[in-house]
């Protein structure tokens, strides 16, 4: 037995059951009150760095701005490619599936009674395209005809960008090509409406650091509106009582934790603290499996775990040396060890429907030695002491600390380990203040397109200095590409020479490993982990 094995014993036979604490001085848990409350309590992993959905671009942002706000459709709670009604009550394509015509509904309101208009989409879409704003997921729009040329600054008339209020309650949206596919994309917060009234009030449309999504002055339109936001301590919603759906809302609220430790959180999850963790670390997946895996789920996740490459810096900036670092460490091994369910990543798409990322990387330690010695590094020799950068997650830890042994192994370098706390960890990839930095992307939409458009020259998600021509070039022509599989056989291209230069170490693709009350009802496995939370249930017996 190692010696983390039997550091975390205590904690694992504590999680063979739901212990009942004293907490609450009735014999009730935390759990068991927020069950006859009817609100749920989810782990979060950190402190959100906002509410403007048309700022913040992480999955914790996500998770709670999918219970306040929505958008033109809303997510299938247990069906991936199906979209449901919000917004819209109507949302119909032209022939060619490029021009689509919205249809609101006249009974959406804001949180605090104000109608949600066409005029609040419009601005919306506006406001994360004015390029004084520097909205990191503008890109996100760029399926608007004009959208990126408008954000690039080559024009400044929002009237070339195919954005059109036919009435209060009617929006046509012209896109770049046909798009059979764009409810999908309209599932994303980036599509959301913003309030114009509150966001006017508190400042201007690009004013950064606008205050309109602070608590005490945020209004939004979704099935929940913000209770609470208490700093490293929770963030909760309530019930929206002007949402057009109220009456069909099942929970009351939900609350949010941002613990950064998995052990923590489900050492909170065996104390009736909490109904849902962020993650589950491998030790206790491999404890609960075989003791209470009534409580662990273990689900598909369409995300890709890789490392960033800085190609900005040197020996980054040489290919061969990005390619060498990619084929110098046993992904099944990391794996099977360490990431349980993960699958090795041989391309940046993990598989999804009619796509097949190209087979790009595997285990080849002797081609890695060829071409670290070709790039000026025979056995390693000369190569400088590079560091990867971690954000405070013990597997993220473990992951590199196997990545450097392999390295050190198999190419005879050496790398340190840097860990940030996240919103440092976040700064220095903005800044370029790193040499590779663990990362991670989960899809926004299902579709490949979500895996590699970001990766474009200036793209806000990019981050690694990297970009090529004729990787765009395919990009583009796949936009006014109708035939689906013409269209995936355009991106593969595009994919297989971003693999081949390697601006990204590809280490897996995700699973979700975590652990779940079985008083939680209605909670379907979904590609993308976006569960409806009006929909779900919690049972007090």
């Amino acid at each position: 037995m190692t010696r983390l094995a039997l550091f975390l014993l205590p904690a694992l036979l504590c999680l063979t059951g739901c212990q009942r604490e004293e907490q609450l001085g009735s014999g009730e848990t935390l759990v068991e009150k927020a069950n006859r409350e009817g609100v749920l309590i989810m782990g979060n992993s950190n402190e959100p760095k906002g509410l403007d959905s048309q700022v913040v671009t992480g999955v914790l942002e996500s998770n709670i701005l999918r219970a306040l706000f929505e958008g033109l459709v809303s997510d299938h709670p247990s069906e991936d490619a199906t979209v449901l009604p919000a917004g819209a009550e109507v949302l119909e394509p032209d022939a060619t599936a490029t021009v689509w015509t919205a249809k609101l509904r006249q009974d959406a309101k804001w949180s605090d009674g104000a109608p949600v208009t066409a005029h609040d989409y419009a601005f919306a879409y506006q406001r994360i395209l004015e390029p004084s704003f520097a909205a990191k997921y503008a890109e996100m729009l760029y399926f608007l005809k004009g959208a990126d040329r408008f954000n690039k600054g080559e024009t400044t008339d929002f009237k070339e960008v195919g954005v059109e209020v036919l009435d209060d309650f009617t929006l046509r949206l012209t896109l770049r090509g046909p798009t059979p596919y764009f409810p999908q994309i309209l599932k994303h917060y980036t599509w959301n409406p913003v309030p114009r009234h509150a966001v006017l009030k508190y400042g201007t449309m690009t004013q950064k650091g606008n205050a309109w999504s602070k608590l005490g002055n945020i209004v939004s339109n979704g099935p929940y509106q913000l209770k609470s936001w208490r700093r490293n301590d929770h963030l909760e919603v309530e019930r929206n009582p002007y949402y057009w759906g109220a009456d069909k809302v099942t929970l009351n609220g939900v609350r949010f934790l941002p613990i950064n430790n998995s052990y923590t959180e489900a050492r909170m999850f065996r104390d009736g603290l909490m109904h849902v963790t962020y993650t589950a670390p491998p030790e206790i997946v491999d404890f609960m499996k075989k003791e209470n895996p009534s409580v662990l789920r273990q689900e598909p996740y369409v995300g890709t775990l890789f490392f960033r490459c800085n190609t900005k810096r040197k020996p980054l900036d040489d290919q061969r040396v990005r390619r060498a670092l990619n084929l110098a460490y046993n992904q099944e091994e990391i794996c099977n060890k360490i990431l349980r369910g993960y699958k090795p990543a041989y391309g940046m798409t993990p598989p999804m429907a009619g796509y097949d990322s190209p087979h790009a990387i595997s285990f080849d330690p002797e081609t890695a030695r060829r071409l670290l010695a070709e790039a000026g590094f025979p056995g390693g020799k000369g190569f400088p002491r590079l560091k990867i950068l971690l954000a405070s997650r013990e597997t993220a830890a473990t992951v590199a600390q196997a990545v450097q042994a392999m390295w050190r192994k198999e190419l005879g370098i050496e790398v340190e380990i840097e860990n940030k706390e996240w919103t440092a960890y976040l700064a220095a990839m903005q800044e370029f203040d790193y040499d590779l930095a663990s990362s991670g992307w989960i899809g926004d939409y299902l579709d490949p397109l979500t895996f590699l458009e970001m990766w474009t020259d200036g793209n806000g998600n990019n981050l690694t200095g990297w970009s090529s021509k004729p990787y765009e070039e395919l990009l583009q022509k796949s936009h006014q590409e109708a035939d689906a599989a013409k269209r995936y056989a355009l991106l593969r291209e595009a994919e297989t020479i971003m693999t081949a230069e390697s601006p990204t170490l590809l280490i897996a693709w995700y699973a979700r490993n975590y652990l779940m009350d079985p008083a939680v009802e209605g909670w379907k496995p979904l590609l993308l982990d976006n569960h409806p939370y009006d929909v779900l249930r919690l049972r007090t017996k």
